[in-house]
């Protein structure tokens, strides 16, 4: 992931999505701007490619962050999901994963305030994706153990949690 220096000086933006268009032109990322509320983009990950979404509400001021990455929960299997999505969030400092139950999808969502300063709204918006695509991809083996492993989500915490000490 490039990491992006932003300079006060630089940046003349007049809206928050010019902001994320900015972030995700550095990346090198496809992305596309709906209208002045969204923008979707796709980033490389561990396990596959991650769907971003950028969604701004102005009457709140608020910037949120999604990330979906390639996995669909059948109904059958929903209930645990919902386990494992509690075991996932305890463990998370920024954020939190949520089913969206029409499409079946799992997401990381975060949202940020944002300030007046545009050099502060970048790097929250920098430092949120990054955490974004991080926690996919070291939760990712999670849902996927019990998804297609039938583990539960004891188990699947469990050993994709597990932390190598050294190297082989």
């Amino acid at each position: 992931m490039t990491t992006l220096y932003i300079d006060e000086d630089d940046i003349s933006t007049s809206s928050v999505l010019d902001l994320v268009e900015d972030y995700l032109t550095a990346q090198e990322w496809s992305f596309e701007r709906f209208d002045e509320e969204e923008v979707t983009a796709v980033a490389p990950g561990a396990w596959g490619e991650i769907h971003l979404r950028y969604m701004w509400r102005e009457d709140a001021g608020l910037l949120q962050i999604a990330a979906v990455f390639e996995a669909r929960v059948p109904l059958p299997k929903r209930a645990k999901i919902y386990e494992t999505l509690a075991l996932v969030n305890e463990r998370l400092w920024l954020g939190h994963f949520e089913l969206w139950s029409d499409e079946g999808a799992l997401m990381f969502r975060h949202a940020i305030l944002v300030t007046d300063s545009e050099v502060h709204t970048a790097a929250m918006t920098e430092a949120v994706t990054h955490a974004a695509i991080k926690e996919c991809e070291r939760f990712y083996p999670v849902f996927q153990f019990v998804l297609w492993s039938d583990k539960s989500a004891e188990e699947a915490v469990e050993a994709a949690m597990l932390e190598t000490m050294g190297e082989a």
